[in-house]
């Protein structure tokens, strides 16, 4: 199996860790009917790498229309051989590749049978009165389960299964009675592989039963035989959009895991009439699903995979399986955030299964849907991006860009829920400010190890013990399996409280030991298990915390104790063994029971409390030299002053992912025994700090700054050139006023996506001297900034803001270069009708997932819109001299 790099902040905390292709963002690639071809391949890559991307995931899709000709079909030699190429390229400009397990999502294709497709039961309910028989016939070859439930008080129960004949029929009289049958067989659900690439096309597989990933394995299995090229990093498989609720094996599975016949107890699963056991029953049978899918069917995929070389990345969410076991399966748990669907909390499970089972690397699917179509702005990625820093990832792919050839002109091939992070956007020059951005982040996001304190339980049979429905998928989008519930509100009052915690499940708890007081898995070691509200506990479980309370560790539950165990089998004597623990559970010594706050105070766990400040966001790890904070103010309002954090520190070191810069800070002790440092962070900034807990720095400080005076406008003739874009070169023009350039003369500014350099000429405001700040106002939609010849940087967030130096009293120029979206180019293409949406299956939708049509769109505005202020500024500093020496 391969192995993740290990990477560490080094020896110099003011120095960022070296930017690896692993820390740099990565990308979906889609190959659009797999029409690639080995010059489209390199130039792409060179695209990439030069914009600062580390690696890409190549997915095959369905096709462009016209290039069936070039189509190559999945997994045939001639796509090996452009696999092979591309890896083979990709390492030589050291970037990495990864791979969907399939074409399309999810796993499934041509290899897979009926009887191995992702399926549904068929249930036949017949009401048979005494005296009669069944005069409907059988397929014996598919009929699973026959079963005869008497409507009498008796409860009788007779399974018909024996006595169904080659011939379909059953030899059986009904007796004493009415009698209620059911009939039970499974069938595909009809759901094949979503947007397929040629080759690709077929039933998704059952992701329930594990000779069903075998045989899909063999598929690649074969192809691989004759590969000889450089392989992939990982293989992939997508969020969960199975249809499917039965397989083939699952009478058999259930009986084996829950002690029972689930065939005994079909009204209570298909059944209409009040049913007193129906929760205990559906709970069993989620938990079954949920257990073949952790302990048999992935695994065969992971096993395959590790065999092979590949590591893999998973993306669990959506499953009707426990997700934090999913994901732990995974070397790359992955995440995703969906348009609005944006729960940090929801992320957490990737992240949270990624350090509780020891992984370097969590992913994130990033940017689908971020907003529509050619209007997405680097600054919404950012903000995106720093939203899953928070949540624990640290290993971005963006999602994404679609491959293009360079014959297809623009705006090219296009995915459909895409951010269109591809060279055709006209932000993709200043891409590699927003790149080196993610890649400084992840530097440190993936240094040291996760360092939170609590592991949060997740009482998952609360949510299975429902009488509603079948199958119940952990979703994303729809969130009232976490949100709804207890463990929801214990998670989000957690988070706004500041308190630092990981979820874990119960299988991840049976491998918990005690040592020194923490609670130790495998990805490290926690100060205490949270357990939230619940009623239902399996009294393995309840013996493991119990265990792990009595040897020292700290446990608390919020309010109460559980009160009964989940499922049907044996439940009298689960009963008897549950009480038996609960009645113990006074006497464990780190059991405790109450208050969250005061029980969590009370066993002395520090919360982080900068988050008593409104929008302000921390995510915290650990090397041997004290804690890494990445702190992101998300809120509306700037952030001048001292914050609090938990970590004692002789030193704290702030680092600016943005501009690179770094420096000591002013700190000192805190109160509460951690520390206080002085931040100032704009709405949307973050920054990291380094606590360094034994350690003095004699090195450079940070600069603080303040205004030493009111701003001033500047005044002037704005020059703007446009530079490079389309359709085509706006004229030149001259203004006073600043604007969106849409509101030249030149109609041709109003269609045009590209860059534009604003330049004016000024003398130094009177009354500074020194350092100034500018303030380009507001900016459609970034910006690259240069004071007399010299560069002040890429700005392309909100504030647009940058501390300039060496103002001249006279002639200073200043060139502001921005960049546009494509918004207003697309509009003009769909006004004139122009064919350029030529794709196959969906083709090209927009938001609503209905047909993409721009025409109707009003003029976005595009330039420097200002207004443009110079603030003269002076460096600040909060502590004395002696204080600084202290330090």
């Amino acid at each position: 199996m391969m192995s993740l790099p290990a990477t560490a902040a080094g020896d110099d905390p003011l120095a960022w860790p070296p930017i690896t292709r692993t820390q740099k963002p990565w990308t979906y690639w889609w190959w659009m009917g797999s029409a690639v071809d080995t010059n489209n391949i390199a130039r792409s890559l060179a695209r990439f790498q030069q914009a600062g991307l580390g690696g890409v995931h190549i997915i095959p899709i369905y096709g462009a229309k016209g290039w069936e000709s070039n189509y190559i079909s999945y997994l045939s030699p001639r796509w090996l051989d452009m696999l092979a190429f591309t890896v083979s390229e990709a390492g030589r400009l050291d970037m990495g590749v990864d791979m969907t397990t399939g074409t399309g999502w999810c796993l499934g294709g041509p290899e897979v049978t009926d009887e191995e497709a992702n399926a549904i039961p068929v249930i036949k309910e017949l009401e048979i009165p005494a005296g009669e028989t069944i005069t409907e016939k059988f397929d014996p070859k598919k009929l699973e389960a026959l079963m005869a439930f008497s409507e009498m008080a008796d409860g009788n129960k007779i399974d018909l299964l024996p006595k169904v004949h080659s011939d379909g029929s059953v030899d059986w009289t009904a007796d004493g009675g009415t009698w209620r049958v059911f009939a039970v067989w499974q069938k595909p659900s009809g759901q094949r592989v979503k947007r397929a690439a040629p080759g690709g096309e077929g039933w998704m597989l059952n992701p329930f039963y594990a000779p069903a990933v075998s045989h899909y394995m063999l598929w690649f299995e074969e192809a691989f035989q004759s590969y000889t090229g450089p392989k992939p990093r990982a293989l992939y498989q997508d969020s969960y959009e199975y249809r499917s609720s039965w397989a083939p094996d699952l009478f058999a599975q259930f009986e084996r895991r829950r002690g029972y016949r689930l065939q005994d107890q079909l009204p209570a699963l298909f059944g209409e009439a009040a049913n007193p056991t129906r929760a205990r029953v559906k709970s069993d049978y989620r938990e079954t699903l949920s257990d073949m899918m952790i302990e048999e069917a992935m695994p065969v995929w992971v096993r395959w995979s590790h065999d092979h070389g590949f590591l893999v990345r998973y993306q669990a969410h959506g499953a009707p399986g426990n997700l934090l076991d999913l994901y732990a399966l995974a070397d790359v748990p992955e995440t995703e955030m969906f348009h609005l669907d944006r729960d940090k909390l929801v992320s957490k499970f990737a992240s949270s299964a990624g350090h509780v089972a020891g992984r370097t690397l969590v992913s994130s699917e990033t940017g689908t849907w971020l907003a529509e179509h050619f209007t997405e702005t680097l600054a919404e990625m950012k903000f995106l991006q720093d939203d899953l820093f928070l949540s624990g990832i640290n290993h971005i792919f963006y999602h994404g860009c679609c491959y293009s050839p360079e014959e297809a002109g623009w705006p090219g091939w296009h995915f459909y829920a895409s951010y269109e992070m591809n060279p055709a956007n006209s932000i993709w020059r200043d891409t590699p400010a927003l790149n080196v951005y993610a890649a400084r982040c992840q530097s440190l996001l993936q240094s040291g190890r996760p360092d939170n304190d609590i592991l949060l339980y997740w009482p998952i049979h609360d949510f299975w013990n429902n009488p509603a429905g079948q199958v119940m998928q952990f979703t994303v989008h729809g969130r009232v399996w976490l949100e709804d519930q207890p463990v929801g509100r214990a998670a989000k009052w957690l988070w706004e409280h500041g308190w630092q915690f990981d979820y874990i499940s119960d299988r991840q708890l049976a491998g918990a030991e005690v040592a020194s007081g923490l609670v130790k898995v495998h990805g490290g070691g926690y100060r205490a298990v949270v357990v939230p509200q619940c009623e239902f506990m399996p009294v393995a479980t309840m013996s493991n915390l119990l265990r792990l309370a009595a040897s020292g560790g700290t446990v608390i539950f919020d309010q109460h104790l559980p009160s009964d165990p989940p499922g049907l089998g044996k439940l009298e004597q689960r009963r008897a063994e549950l009480q038996a623990l609960l009645a113990r559970a006074k006497a464990a010594p780190g059991l405790r029971v109450g208050n969250l706050e005061t029980e969590l105070a009370s066993a002395k766990i520090a919360r982080e409390p900068l988050l008593d400040h409104p929008g302000m966001m921390c995510v915290r790890r650990a090397d041997d030299e004290g804690r890494i904070y990445f702190v992101a103010n998300r809120g509306s309002n700037g952030f001048d002053g001292w914050l609090d954090v938990a970590a004692p520190a002789r030193a704290i070191i702030i680092l600016d992912s943005m501009t690179g810069a770094t420096g000591v800070a002013e700190s000192h002790a805190s109160p509460a025994g951690g520390s206080s440092v002085f931040v100032q962070l704009a709405p949307g900034q973050s920054v990291f700090l380094r606590a360094l807990a034994d350690r003095k720095i004699e090195a450079p400080v940070w600069k603080y700054w303040k205004a030493a005076g009111d701003p001033v406008t500047l005044a002037g003739t704005w020059q703007i050139k446009f530079l490079e874009g389309g359709p085509e070169l706006p004229a030149s023009f001259a203004t006073d006023r600043l604007a969106s350039w849409t509101k030249a003369s030149d109609t041709n500014a109003q269609r045009f996506a590209g860059a534009a350099l604003y330049t004016l000429r000024f003398d130094a405001p009177p009354g500074g001297s020194g350092d100034w700040r500018l303030d380009l106002g507001q900016v459609c939609q970034s910006a690259r900034v240069r004071l007399n010849g010299k560069d002040a940087g890429t700005l392309f967030t909100p504030p647009f803001r940058a501390v300039l130096s060496g103002l001249k009293a006279r002639d200073n120029k200043l060139e502001v270069e921005v960049r546009n979206v494509c918004a207003n180019r697309i509009r003009d293409l769909d006004q004139r009708g122009v064919k350029w949406k030529t794709f196959h299956d969906i083709n090209f939708v927009n938001l609503d997932y209905r047909p993409f049509d721009a025409s109707g769109w009003p003029l976005a505005d595009s330039g420097l819109l200002g207004p443009v202020t110079l603030t003269p500024v002076a460096p600040v500093f909060h502590l004395t001299d002696s204080e600084h020496g202290a330090r």
